[in-house]
């Protein structure tokens, strides 16, 4: 009768010790999965009909490509698998990037902003589908033949269908040059160094992309909060997505990336200022931004993630029929699958970022070189190669 009794607890103390040695060697596996994968993507590679950039390790691809530095982070399973960086952010001193080091992500700025909107929208304080001059305090879209019809909306602001005939792209402006207000860039008035944001077509008629528009969205945010937009940014997305090493403004100088040029050549000032924010201002980190397309996967699959629920992030994932955009983002089919997408192209700096839309996966590339582009190319083919993922758009 004292049998059984006598032998569970010794059943349970070989149990107990195979769960402890079985879990550090997992841990042991999945890092030699990750050293394993990184090693693929750093060595050269065999594609078929490619030029001679595929026979090129990681460290002289950078180095024909003129790159300075590259920081990476890719995401598997609904959460960051690895990041790492490879050379400078200073090609001057020769300082070395980690992954915590911050890049402009020029661009990618803007579907980052259409989370903040959408986050109003699910708090029942901002209508994608209302006339953006309901949320407009001091500046108007004009009212035209135009918008008889149809409205400039903040759904077609974040997809460039809403009629602006803008074309921006943003130069910057050199540190501590003065700065123009949101109005005076939206009317091209001094010190605003582009032109006005002006309208051609009729909402929804045809895609053009417009940095302009999301400047509209930038003040319509910030005067619908009454908060200036880097602290709303800071407050409803950053924050609650867990950016920690993001910020619509720059960091401290030795955080930062610095620009350089096509050769690789530190440019005259550390970076340009964009006080555009909405369109081009985020400073942040590969980690972060695969955090932001960890929560647009998450909160798409349901029921919701840190900052959005189903439905709003779904909307965001949603085309409107015209052009390639949803709120904010590109969807793109390649092969079978379907992705999420956003590039940027700031002074000294290239990055993309990129997500599957229904399966855990993504990644995310930022380098503080004018030729970026092809670098970012290859590190795309390389990481979908390594991971056998079904199909992947390139930046």
């Amino acid at each position: 009768m004292t049998k059984p009794y006598r032998q569970r607890p010794v059943r349970i103390s070989i149990i107990f010790l195979f769960a402890i040695s079985v879990l550090p060697m997992q841990a042991v596996q999945a890092r030699d999965d990750v050293a394993s994968l990184i090693a693929q993507i750093e060595t050269p590679q065999t594609f078929p009909d490619r030029d001679d950039l595929d026979s090129l390790a990681m460290a002289a691809l950078m180095k024909r490509l003129r790159v300075p530095g590259v920081s990476i982070a890719v995401v598997k399973d609904f959460k960051i698998h690895w990041a790492k960086a490879y050379g400078v952010a200073d090609a001057q001193t020769g300082r070395v990037l980690d992954t915590a080091t911050r890049f402009q992500a020029a661009s990618i700025s803007k579907p980052v902003t259409a989370l903040a909107a959408m986050r109003l929208a699910q708090e029942n304080r901002l209508n994608l589908d209302a006339d953006i001059n309901t949320m407009l305090k001091s500046w108007q879209v004009p009212r035209s033949a135009l918008t008889r019809k149809q409205a400039v909306t903040p759904r077609s602001l974040f997809s460039h269908t809403s009629g602006a005939d803008d074309g921006f792209g943003f130069p910057g402006y050199e540190p501590g040059a003065p700065l123009p207000t949101t109005v005076q860039m939206l009317d091209g008035r001094p010190p605003s160094n582009v032109g006005k944001v002006a309208f051609a077509r009729a909402p929804f008629e045809a895609y053009k992309y417009s940095g302009g528009g999301l400047t509209i969205m930038q003040l319509a945010l910030t005067e619908l909060s009454g908060r200036p937009f880097a602290q709303l940014m800071a407050s409803s997305v950053l924050g609650p997505a867990g950016m920690s090493d993001s910020s619509f403004g720059p960091p401290a100088l030795e955080r930062a990336a610095l620009a350089h040029d096509e050769q690789g050549r530190r440019m005259g000032a550390p970076w340009r200022v964009h006080p555009e924010l909405a369109a081009a201002g985020l400073w942040t980190t590969p980690s972060d931004l695969a955090r932001f397309v960890i929560e647009i996967q998450t909160a798409a699959r349901g029921p919701k993630g840190r900052v959005l629920e189903q439905r709003f992030a779904r909307e965001m994932l949603t085309p409107v029929g015209i052009g390639r955009y949803a709120v904010g983002l590109a969807i793109d089919r390649h092969g079978d699958g379907w992705y999420f997408s956003h590039n940027g192209s700031n002074w000294g700096y290239r990055a993309w970022m990129t997500g599957h839309v229904r399966k855990g996966y993504g990644l995310v590339i930022m380098t503080n070189g004018d030729n970026g582009m092809p670098l970012m190319n290859q590190i795309a083919d390389r990481v979908a190669k390594a991971y056998n993922w079904d199909s992947i758009e390139k930046p």
